[in-house]
């Protein structure tokens, strides 16, 4: 096998292989001795059939096959033998004149392809120890655990149907509507039996204040305004008219905070339901404390490493983004100019969150790699059993799907392998402990407000 180097270009490499026509007619005589004893055709016994005639009947689809074979093993081996780190899998290019390719599967000539690919860059990394990160924690206070008793009470809430009541905030109104514009009803302005809760702002403005003081079998005729950036285009920013039937008025029937309460939920006593709401929200916090760290992390070894990138992954990562931004935008009935930009200025941000993704993967993949950070049997098989119970009644399905896509599995392994990246370099850090309030514990980074 010959290897010759035709393109150096930053982070591209073309190369070109040879492989001598001799070693190719072995291969295909050492393929069809495997064959031989078990073909049978008409007119011979079982392992008798000549050569000759095997080559004949057999010898192209073989050949194909043995020239299959030697391009993923030579093209293997060219990489190896010049201790190369494809970023993508490397692109063969053959012969397109049919009477060169004829030859070589003849056995008439050499077998010559190309290979064109790019190679991950030299990635330097920095001293950890030299990192300085400050640890964000929030101690959970009585007022914390009351707003989360206080939720459980809200979602154990019932109803009472009240004759003569008068609507007022908190009461439960059961209505039939028709929405029209400009006197016209509009498509998704009606609806019968729909529960609404005065106050809680589950429509839009205006009409929840257009029935207060309501009673049951009253009718109403409430104006109210779809918000500009209201989802639905059409509608957005318009006055819309909705003839209103109060069916029912209920009155809000909490629970009292007691054992009895306590006990309904399933849990012993009220001591005990406020340590159970205590330690989940020291989970909370801890995640969230746990995820501005890491942010802060990536943030850091994305500022300290600057290398050349791949293109091709770049423009992999840009296309799975920007598919996922215009599709949410499609659905949302949205465009571009409604967020504010333009779809150039969209273009542009979203490749930097491109590019910083692939830079921060080929880090932590190079600290993986260098520190022999591995994801076990036992990680994986956890993984896989959470993803199960996501779907009760069809874990055999997942087990399924998951066997049978490879791509599936490493999507699954990729956030347990980065997740022991970020511990192995939060080892190494100096950590700086910061209590703060929940407020700011909780605070959305610029770009995700």
């Amino acid at each position: 096998m010959q290897v010759t180097e035709t393109l150096s270009d930053g982070l591209k490499r073309q190369l070109r292989v040879v492989v001598d026509a001799g070693e190719i007619g072995a291969k295909f005589d050492a393929r069809l001795d495997e064959i031989k004893d078990r073909v049978q055709l008409k007119g011979f016994r079982k392992g008798k059939v000549p050569v000759q005639h095997l080559k004949k009947v057999f010898g192209r689809s073989l050949m194909g096959e043995v020239l299959q074979q030697t391009i993923e093993e030579k093209s293997r081996a060219a990489l190896d033998e010049r201790k190369e780190r494809p970023a993508i899998q490397p692109q063969i290019d053959l012969p397109e004149d049919q009477q060169e390719i004829e030859k070589v599967m003849s056995g008439q000539a050499d077998l010559s392809f190309g290979m064109s690919f790019e190679v991950l860059p030299e990635i330097n990394l920095i001293d950890f120890s030299e990192l300085q990160l400050e640890k964000l924690t929030a101690d959970v206070d009585d007022s914390a655990v009351e707003q989360a008793i206080n939720q459980l009470v809200e979602r154990s809430t019932s109803y009472e149907v009240t004759e003569g009541r008068v609507a007022e905030d908190g009461d439960r109104l059961t209505i039939d509507f028709v929405g029209k514009i400009g006197g016209e009803p509009f498509e998704g302005g009606a609806g019968e039996g729909v529960n609404i809760v005065l106050g809680q702002g589950g429509f839009i403005p205006g009409f929840e204040d257009g029935l207060k003081g309501a009673k049951a079998g009253e009718e109403r005729t409430v104006t109210a305004t779809f918000p500009e950036n209201y989802p639905e285009k059409s509608l957005a920013g318009k006055e819309a008219t909705f003839d209103v039937k109060v069916k029912e008025v209920a009155v809000p029937k909490k629970p009292e905070v007691n054992d009895e309460f306590a006990k309904n939920l399933g849990v012993e006593n009220l001591e005990k339901l406020r340590e159970l709401v205590t330690e989940q929200i020291k989970r909370e916090y801890a995640q969230a404390s746990r995820a501005k760290l890491k942010r802060a992390l990536l943030d850091e070894l994305e500022k300290r490493h600057d290398f050349a990138l791949p293109p091709t992954l770049v423009e992999r990562e840009f296309e799975a983004i920007w598919r996922q931004v215009t599709q949410g935008l499609e659905q949302a009935g949205r465009s571009f100019e409604d967020e504010g930009k333009t779809e150039e200025q969209a273009r542009e941000e979203y490749r930097k969150i491109a590019e910083r993704r692939v830079r921060l993967g080929l880090i932590l993949g190079e600290v993986g790699e260098k520190s022999g950070i591995q994801v076990t049997q036992d990680e994986m098989r956890r993984a896989l059993m959470e993803q199960a119970r996501q779907y009760p009644g069809q874990e055999r399905l997942v087990y399924e799907f998951y066997e049978k896509n490879p791509g599936a599995i490493a999507e699954l392994r990729a956030p347990i392998f980065e997740e022991k990246v970020v511990d192995h370099i939060l080892g190494q850090v100096k950590l700086e402990e910061k209590k703060v309030d929940r407020e700011e514990l909780f605070k959305p980074e610029p770009d995700e407000e």
